[in-house]
C-alpha cells in the first residue's frame, strides 16, 4: 500500500442498531447492494418494542407497512405478504413479517446486544486529525455485562424512542411527585385484554394525557371497559383547548383507520365514559389521604383524584450513546438539522411531509444516520413507509449510487389533522396557530419538484 493512500473501510460491515421494522429494512437494502450489514438489536427478539405493543391496531394497512428490499428478501422462503387492505396489530406485524424476515437474515442479526457508545477509532469528537479516514467502533453490551468493540464502515441507528417517553410535566421535564407515583403511572397503551391490567384499571378512575393516536386509543379501550365494569372513567387531559381537530381528521383522514380512531375517543366523551380537562399544564402529582393522585395544572388548578395516570405525551431519542459523535441536531425537535424544518409540528399542521433521504439525514459526522423514528426525534408524524423511503435512500448513498440516493419518491396519505403536539395553543387561538381544521383531503405527491 502506498504510504499516501487512504486505507479503505468498504470490508467491514454497516452496523444497524435495532431489530425493528426500519432497521430490519435497511439491512434488507445492504444486502440488495452487496454491503454485509450487522443488526444490533438490545432485547432477546425481533421488534421487542413492537411486541411491547402487540395487542394496538396500527392504522396503517398492510400494504403500507412491508419494505420493498425485504419482501424480495423474503420471495425465496416462500413467505407471501397478508392482503394488504387489512390492518396489523403490533403482535401480526411481529409474527407474520419482522420474524420471518429476521430469519431470513439470519447471522446477520444479534439479539441482547445493547450498544453503549458509538466512536472514531482512536478519535473522541473534539479530535479533527484524520478522522474521516477512521472506521467507527461501536460499543455493545451483552445481557450477561460483558462488553465487545465492533469495528464498521458506517452506522444506521434505527434504535427508535420507544424506550425513552416523555414525562406529564408539560415543561418536558417530570412532574414534581410523577417520579415518586410511578406505581400508578404508567406510559404504555393498557392490554386491557390481560386479565391482571384489566384488574388494575376496572373500576377505578384514570386519567389520560395526551392528544395523538396512543391516547385516542387508550381511551378507546376505557370506554369499552367502562361499559362493562361499573365505576370505570377516564379523564383525557389536554394541554390545549378543544377545537375542530382535536379528535383528527375523522371521516376526511386519508388513513381511514387512524381517522375512525378519534371518532371513538370522542364517542367516549359524548358517551359519558370520559371527560375532559383542556388546557390543562400538568406542573405536579399530589397523593391524598387514600393514596389517590390528584394532578394539579401550572395555573394553579386541581383535579378530582384519579386512581392511575397513562402518559401519552410523546416520546424523544436517546442520543447518550452516540455523544462522541458529531451530530447535527435541531435544537427544538433533536431531529437531524435539515430534517427538523420538514415535519416541525409547529409548521407542518396537516402533515406535509417533504422529500427526504441521505442529503437531509446526514450529519457533520460522515457516515452515521439518524433514522425511522429516531430521525424524528420529538415530533409525532412518522409513518413506516417514510423510513423505508430513508434507507433505501441511504444505502444507495453508501453503495455510491449517487443518483439513486437523491432520486427520492413518496406517495403520503393526507393526514385529515392539523396541529402537532407540540403546538402551544389556546382554546381561543387555536385556529390562528394551526389547530383549524385541514382542507379537503388530498394524496400528497412526495417526489422530485415538491418545495423544500
Amino acid at each position: 500500500m502506498s504510504i499516501n493512500s487512504v486505507p479503505t473501510t468498504d470490508h467491514l460491515p454497516v452496523v444497524v442498531v435495532g431489530a425493528g421494522p426500519i432497521g430490519l429494512a435497511a439491512a434488507a437494502h445492504l444486502i440488495e447492494r452487496g454491503i454485509e450489514p450487522l443488526v444490533l438489536e438490545a432485547g432477546p427478539s425481533v421488534g421487542t418494542a413492537v411486541r411491547d405493543w402487540a395487542h394496538v391496531r396500527l392504522f396503517s394497512p398492510w400494504a403500507e407497512v412491508t419494505d420493498p428490499a425485504a419482501e424480495k428478501l423474503l420471495a425465496p422462503t416462500g413467505w407471501a405478504r397478508p392482503d394488504g387492505a387489512t390492518y396489523p396489530t403490533g403482535g401480526d406485524w411481529a409474527e407474520q413479517y419482522l420474524q420471518p424476515l429476521a430469519e431470513a437474515l439470519g447471522a446477520k442479526v444479534r439479539y441482547n446486544a445493547t450498544v453503549i457508545g458509538v466512536a472514531r477509532a482512536g478519535r473522541d469528537r473534539i479530535v479533527d486529525s484524520g478522522r474521516d479516514e477512521q472506521p467507527f467502533t461501536v460499543h455493545i453490551q451483552t445481557a450477561d455485562g460483558y462488553e465487545e468493540r465492533i469495528t464498521a464502515r458506517a452506522v444506521i441507528d434505527a434504535s427508535g424512542t420507544w424506550s425513552t417517553p416523555s414525562p406529564l410535566g408539560a415543561n418536558g421535564l417530570p412532574a414534581l411527585g410523577e417520579k415518586p407515583a410511578a406505581d400508578r403511572v404508567s406510559y404504555r397503551v393498557p392490554d386491557l385484554t390481560d386479565p391482571a391490567v384489566r384488574a388494575r384499571y376496572a373500576g377505578k378512575r384514570t386519567a389520560v394525557v395526551g392528544s395523538g393516536a396512543s391516547a385516542f386509543t387508550a381511551l378507546a379501550y376505557l370506554a369499552d371497559l367502562a361499559k362493562d365494569e361499573p365505576g370505570t372513567h377516564a379523564v383525557w387531559i389536554l394541554r390545549r383547548g378543544i377545537t375542530g381537530s382535536t379528535y383528527g381528521g375523522g371521516e376526511a383522514d386519508e388513513l381511514p383507520a387512524r381517522g375512525a380512531l378519534g371518532l371513538r375517543a370522542k364517542a367516549a366523551v359524548e358517551n359519558g365514559y370520559a371527560s375532559a380537562a383542556t388546557g390543562f399544564r400538568t406542573e405536579s402529582v399530589e397523593r391524598d389521604a387514600d393514596g389517590r393522585m390528584i394532578l394539579v395544572a401550572e395555573d394553579g388548578r386541581r383535579l378530582d383524584p384519579v386512581d392511575e395516570v397513562i402518559a401519552l405525551t410523546g416520546f424523544r431519542p436517546d442520543l447518550s450513546f452516540l455523544s462522541e459523535l458529531r451530530l447535527g441536531l435541531d435544537e427544538r425537535l433533536q431531529a437531524p438539522t435539515a430534517l427538523a424544518p420538514l415535519i416541525d409540528p409547529n409548521v407542518h399542521s396537516c402533515g406535509t411531509v417533504y422529500p427526504h433521504g441521505v442529503n437531509e439525514l446526514s450529519h457533520p459526522e460522515q457516515g452515521v444516520y439518524l433514522v425511522g423514528m429516531k430521525s424524528y426525534g420529538r415530533a409525532p408524524t412518522f409513518l413506516a413507509m417514510t423510513g423505508y423511503e430513508q434507507v433505501r435512500s441511504i444505502t444507495a448513498a453508501l453503495a455510491g449510487d449517487q443518483d439513486a440516493a437523491e432520486r427520492v419518491e413518496l406517495t403520503l396519505p393526507e393526514t385529515g389533522v392539523c396541529g402537532g403536539a407540540g403546538l402551544f395553543d389556546e382554546p381561543e387561538n387555536a385556529e390562528q396557530s394551526g389547530g383549524g381544521c385541514c382542507a379537503a383531503p388530498a394524496t400528497l405527491q412526495i417526489g422530485i419538484g415538491a418545495p423544500r
